[in-house]
């Protein structure tokens, strides 16, 4: 039966038909119950041994060490970024943009570095803080909707530029209702505002 162990043959040893099934037909992949079983019966394992785990479900090969089978290659886990979402460390991984819409009423809003990707939709007239602890990643970006009667990008510490325009104690002026903008991430703490501010 598969599990009976490892056995070696000698010279003139008789090669029973129950052998034959227990240790050559059913066991091409030998099953143990786990690593200290699989050591215990082959001792020392040779390149090219297969075995399977029954108490972790995992096929394994043996080259200069054992290694899973399903489990090849370098990559350990995908992980999703800024501006995504998913990832995985086994089975199908899937990675998607993360593109949910916020909307606030709020008249004050101070970015986070939680706010990269993200698209942010204000339907009051609001002041938008761009400060030092924004820290976003160098070339992410926030995408703006002005959806109130007037919005203002204001800075503290940080330095904002647009519209032919830089400062780092100020405020740029979002053109119209209804327009949108992209604050986009080009050093620490420096940043540039993609479309009509004044």
């Amino acid at each position: 039966m598969a599990g009976a162990g490892y056995k070696a043959w000698s010279a003139g040893d008789v090669l029973a038909a129950a052998e034959v099934n227990t240790y050559l037909m059913q066991q091409a992949v030998m099953v143990f119950a786990g690593t200290a079983a699989r050591s215990s019966a082959l001792g020392t394992p040779s390149a090219g041994m297969v075995s399977y785990l029954t108490d972790t479900g995992t096929l394994q090969v043996y080259g200069t060490a054992w290694a899973d089978v399903s489990s090849p290659g370098d990559i350990t886990a995908v992980t999703a970024g800024y501006g995504l979402t998913g990832g995985g460390v086994s089975g199908s991984v899937t990675i998607s943009a993360a593109t949910a819409l916020t909307t606030s009423t709020a008249t004050t809003y101070t970015l986070t570095a939680a706010d990269a990707g993200a698209y942010l939709r204000f339907t009051n007239a609001a002041t938008i803080t761009v400060s030092t602890a924004t820290d976003f990643p160098i070339g992410q970006q926030v995408q703006i909707f002005n959806d109130g009667t007037a919005l203002a990008i204001t800075t503290n510490g940080a330095t904002i530029a647009g519209g032919g325009t830089s400062v780092t104690a100020g405020t740029l002026t979002v053109g119209k209702r209804y327009g949108a903008i992209s604050i986009f991430c080009v050093d620490t703490d420096n940043y540039r505002i993609i479309g009509n501010v004044s």
